[in-house]
């Protein structure tokens, strides 16, 4: 174009053409923000999560002029950064003339646990005893502290058994960051023998030895599937590399710690399992995603990855530590992947499946954080420290997360066929005043259970021929002052929060389920029919599993409907 034309770009036709190219414009300041932020770092597409926690931290928001700035150091398009910005819960998209959020945030839980230790009660009298320009008081989800119900986070910093007085206190002393537990780091692991099983494999393992070990031990995923160990490393060993390891740790099913318990008192032990099993499968990098409601968790393994690489147990980068955003639905292994990918955590169509096209399109290991520290234990101690043990017709122990109507939450190692009644009795009985009324298993995603299923071993495969199962033992116990329909509608609502919205029988199912149920009598007909639908055709377990309170609910409790 000829400089007589004028001083437009792209002209086509009359007029003066654009100045300026479509859509939002680049902001220097906002672009040297970002510089400031990735300076000395190697600029990855897979990274982009990160990278928007950066920003989020650094500025309390994700402003336009931010993620305008970030998609021109990344090379990508606004469409994809804004995509992925407002799929996680975590991040605050702010647009043009909108105004930003408080400098403070208060996240109130209102799962289950929490719901029944006063948890709208405690947000009422927040939002009504705050300044809503200098603190935001949100609803979120399970926190996985729900032995201290009700729980709240303050900024990064939680606050269990949470009153309106406490928080108070905690924002006047600006205790707004996480407290970091008492635990045993890589020095005391390493004094009483840590690691040395992980060098003697490095150095005359046996792939075929360590197998059968984990096999004769019973160790199944004790993330929710339950499938056998050893297989599964033996099916990734098989495909042809480069292979990874993605370890699972988003623990975000309402009334499951366990993982949290363990990783806030002995994380090497964790981290051992998970570098045997990397060696089992000969894994190229290891990422272990986090959820971000854990940030004392990821100061720790952040701690102790360091202190790993400094003692030559692992080269540097060779773990890779990711943070989730705020996002239940990446516990999900597929969609876990997708998010340590940089992307939306939308779960994947199986086949194929993430044990041969992973992590890049690569066979991927996904083991759960419990199962590596069990990985550990077992072949630290032999496969009896778990077959050894049997109780009602079950071998092995499990990690239960108990909460709810009892004297003493939290979580307790019994036999893996425990019933409810030896659960209950662990955690000190009910509380004063309570009678027992019923039970949830699993999690949300496994219903209700009246109390008169109370002889039922609690583990893999005994609660399937009762429309059940087990999951991540996560155990709320409801009493004679609950409702069973109540806590139904809480479980809903969290799957119509979580829901990706990628399938329509699972975010169109979870949004009139919510609505059927707030009716004085359920159109039990109709709720049936939608049970169905959601169970059959959604894509991934959290529509197939998100009618399980309301089916067990009708089953067990029918006079409450």
């Amino acid at each position: 174009m000829g400089a007589d034309q004028g001083s437009g770009v792209w002209k086509s036709g009359r007029g003066k053409g654009r100045v300026t190219p479509k859509g939002r414009q680049l902001d220097d300041v906002a672009w040297a923000d970002v510089k400031d932020l990735l300076a000395g770092r190697t600029i990855r597409r897979d990274h982009l999560i990160e990278y928007l926690h950066l920003i989020q931290d650094k500025f309390g928001h994700l402003s336009a002029a931010h993620l305008r700035a970030l998609a021109e150091e990344m090379r990508l398009g606004m469409a994809e950064i804004y995509e992925v910005a407002t799929f996680y819960a975590h991040f605050d998209v702010v647009k043009e003339g909108e105004t930003p959020p408080p400098a403070l945030t208060i996240r109130v839980c209102d799962s289950l646990s929490c719901e029944l230790a006063g948890a709208q009660e405690l947000k009422s009298a927040l939002e009504k005893g705050l300044d809503p320009s200098e603190v935001r008081v949100l609803r979120a989800p399970c926190m996985g502290r729900c032995d201290t119900a009700p729980v709240l986070e303050l900024g990064h910093a939680h606050i269990d058994h949470a009153t309106p007085e406490k928080v108070h206190e905690a924002i006047a002393a600006k205790h707004i960051h996480p407290t970091i537990p008492d635990y045993q780091t890589f020095d005391a692991y390493r004094a009483e023998g840590g690691y040395d099983v992980l060098a003697d494999l490095r150095k005359t393992g046996n792939f075929e030895t360590v197998q059968q070990t984990l096999l004769d031990s019973g160790l199944r995923g004790l993330g929710g599937a339950g499938f056998p160990s050893g297989k599964k490393w033996g099916f990734v060993r098989d495909a042809a590399g480069p292979r990874y390891l993605a370890v699972n740790g988003d623990e975000g099913e309402p009334g499951t710690f366990k993982d949290r318990y363990y990783l806030e008192r002995v994380p090497h032990l964790f981290l051992e399992g998970m570098l045997i099993a990397a060696w089992a499968v000969e894994a190229d990098t290891c990422f272990i995603y986090m959820r971000d409601e854990y940030p004392a968790v990821l100061h720790i393994l952040a701690t102790e990855i360091a202190a790993l690489e400094a003692a030559g147990i692992v080269a540097p980068g060779y773990i890779e530590l990711r943070r989730g955003a705020g996002a239940y639905i990446c516990g999900e292994e597929s969609a876990m992947i997708e998010s340590i990918e940089g992307k939306r955590g939308i779960p994947r169509h199986r086949p194929p499946f993430v044990a041969q096209v992973g992590v890049f399109g690569r066979p991927t290991l996904v083991n759960n954080i419990e199962t590596l520290h069990w990985v550990a234990r077992v072949l630290r101690e032999g496969p009896e420290v778990l077959s050894d043990h049997e109780h009602n017709d079950r071998k092995g122990l499990r990690s239960y997360s108990v909460s709810g109507r009892v004297k003493n939450p939290g979580v307790y190692l019994l036999y893996a066929g425990s019933t409810i009644t030896d659960i209950i009795a662990a955690a000190g009985g009910m509380m004063d005043g309570h009678t027992f009324k019923g039970y949830q298993p699993g999690g949300p995603s496994s219903g209700l259970l009246p109390a008169s299923m109370h002889d039922i071993p609690l583990d893999f495969d005994t609660l399937q021929p009762h429309g059940t199962f087990i999951g991540s033992a996560a155990v709320v116990v409801l009493s004679d002052k609950d409702s069973a329909r109540a806590a139904a509608l809480n479980m809903l609502r969290f799957f119509e929060d979580e829901s990706c919205g990628q399938c329509t029988p699972c975010r169109v199912g979870c949004e009139k389920a919510v609505k059927l149920m707030q009716a004085d009598t359920w159109d039990q007909d109709l709720l049936g029919d939608l049970c169905t639908a959601m169970a059959d055709a959604s894509i991934c377990g959290l529509g197939q599993a998100a009618p399980n309170p309301i089916r067990s609910t009708m089953k067990h409790f029918p006079e409450e409907i």
